[in-house]
């Protein structure tokens, strides 16, 4: 078996999940074709929505915990929470899509998954057809 947290850590930190020294990304949330350093095929990873979905569950979380603190706790006008939360709902959001996607395309590596266990990703046909 693969190590999980390690992979997803590699992920994390932007590098590929079986060498950990190459980068995963070529762009902001484009990945590599293939591991400049160690060769391993990154492009058929199946990251699509994942990340996105997980940026907005801990996001919420962390906007929502805040806001409901400082509201219990201050004074604010509607107008300034609107200059505090929609900027660091956007800056939160921007800086955890890379990482979560990476952490994402670990977990898939660890457990083999769409490709990345040597066999090619067979869609099968349904039941019925």
């Amino acid at each position: 078996a693969r190590p999980l947290w390690t992979a997803m850590k590699r992920g994390l930190l932007g590098r590929c999940p079986n060498c950990g020294e190459g980068k995963l990304f070529r762009g902001f949330t484009k990945t590599v074709e293939t591991c400049s350093v160690c060769g391993e095929e990154i492009h058929h990873h199946r990251a699509d929505d994942l990340p996105a979905y997980l940026v907005i569950v801990i996001v919420g979380h962390i906007v929502l915990g805040a806001f409901m603190g400082v509201e219990a706790t201050s004074t604010l006008s509607t107008w300034q929470h609107i200059l505090i939360w929609v900027p660091l709902t956007i800056l939160l959001s921007i800086a955890l899509l890379q990482p979560v996607k990476g952490a994402v395309i670990g977990l898939q590596w660890a457990f083999y998954m769409h490709g990345f266990g040597g066999e090619k990703d067979v869609i099968e046909p349904h039941p019925g057809a």
